[in-house]
Order: C-alpha cells, then sequence, then structure tokens
C-alpha cells in the first residue's frame, strides 16, 4: 500500500498490538509514546495518518491535534477512553476525522484507517473545475479552499462536508446524509459530528459565522449551500 501510519500511545502494549495489525495490512508504521515525541515524527516524517491517544504524557492529545491541525491536514483518528458524546465531538472540534473508543478492537481500528485513509484520497467520477461562490474559491480537484485568495486550511472531512453541499447548492442535506457523504455509508457515529464540523467550517469561511453567508440551517432538516456560482 505504501502508506504510514503514526500510532501514538503511552501504552507500548497497545502501540504494539495496533502496529502487528496494521503492517500486516501493508502499512508502514511509526510510534511514539508521548505528545512531543509524536509532534516532532509527525512533523519530520509526514506521515499518511495519526493514530492519536488522547491521554498523553507532556502533551495530550487534543493539545498534539491542535497544534497539528494548525500546520497540517493529516487525517487523524483519536483514541479515547472517555466514551460520552461530548468527549467525543471535542476531538473532532479540535479538527480529528474519526475516533475509536477503548477498550477497541484492533480489527476494527485497521478498517477505520483504511477508510479514513481511502475518503481521503479517492474521488468518486470526474470532480469539475474550480468553482467560485462571491469570495470563496473551492477546487475539487486539488482539495483546496480558498477564502478572498488566502488559503483556508480544513480538514479532509471539512472538505469532504463542504464539497457535498457546495457540489448541489440550494439543496437540503439531512445530518444523515452528510454523514454518508463525509464518513461512508458504514459509519456509525453520531449526527451531531455534522454539526461540529458544520460549526468548524463557518469559523474558517463565514466573515460572520453567526451569520452565514454560506452554509445555511434548515429547520428540521440539516444544511444547504447558499452560495451562488460566479463564473
Amino acid at each position: 500500500m505504501g502508506r504510514t501510519v503514526l500510532v501514538v500511545d503511552d501504552d507500548k502494549k497497545i502501540v504494539d498490538l495496533v502496529s502487528l495489525y496494521l503492517r500486516k495490512e501493508g502499512y508502514a508504521v511509526l510510534c511514539a509514546y508521548n505528545g512531543r515525541e509524536a509532534l516532532e515524527v509527525a512533523r519530520r516524517e509526514q506521515p499518511d495518518l495519526i493514530v492519536l491517544d488522547l491521554l498523553l504524557p507532556e502533551m495530550d492529545g487534543m493539545q498534539v491535534c491542535h497544534a497539528l491541525r494548525a500546520e497540517s491536514r493529516v487525517p487523524i483518528i483519536m483514541l479515547t477512553a472517555r466514551s460520552t458524546d461530548e468527549d467525543k465531538l471535542l476531538g473532532l472540534d479540535l479538527g480529528a476525522d474519526d475516533y475509536v473508543t477503548k477498550p477497541f478492537n484492533p480489527r476494527e481500528l485497521v478498517a477505520r484507517v483504511r477508510a479514513v485513509l481511502r475518503r481521503a484520497a479517492s474521488a468518486d467520477g470526474e470532480p469539475p473545475p474550480d468553482v467560485c461562490y462571491g469570495d470563496l474559491t473551492i477546487s475539487f480537484i486539488r482539495h483546496e479552499v480558498s477564502l478572498r485568495n488566502r488559503p483556508v486550511n480544513l480538514t479532509p472531512t471539512e472538505f469532504r462536508v463542504l464539497e457535498a453541499l457546495a457540489r448541489e447548492p440550494g439543496r437540503a442535506f439531512s445530518r444523515s446524509e452528510l454523514l454518508d457523504r463525509a464518513f461512508g455509508h458504514d459509519y456509525e457515529g453520531i449526527e451531531r459530528t455534522v454539526d461540529v464540523h458544520v460549526m468548524n467550517l463557518r469559523r474558517k469561511i463565514e466573515p460572520e459565522p453567526g451569520k452565514p453567508r454560506y452554509i445555511g440551517t434548515v429547520p428540521g432538516v440539516g444544511y444547504r449551500f447558499e452560495g451562488h456560482h460566479v463564473a
């Protein structure tokens, strides 16, 4: 496969177990056991995906995720022993692409890795050229977004949510539809995940996030893209 995964956990047994299963699937594996080491390895080696535990010494997983998201769009899967929706959404709010709750089946984690990498790399059908909506430009080919000619750093998941909406301006999408578009039909996460990603998108692309110009809320349904294409 030629893909590299960085596995970060302060429990060496977990790192060894996850590494074993990933290597069986053909992935190259990097390891780190605390937050500072994880950040250093990620910056130096540029892995294709990071499996990141939340509770780490020196820097916790939230701090690592926040630092990475300031400079990178690398897909991140959070490992968390906290099972409440609020804790899961907190990780997504910082830019994680998915989460797995401890204790976990290593085969399930490998499946999540495979799915997140596939979503990050694939594009169904022939993508359209760049499209402009006012000050917002979206390149479906390059997976890039700019606002007033300045690049906007979106996570892969945030881009997929925006892409789903912007490909069909004016159409009302339910949260479950956006989950399917962004995460795949086999995703079993909570629909509030979409609200977090939309909130993050609005903070990044809306001139006034509290009065969104591009991503509108459809009461009782979900969201729609309000922009009008500029030729």
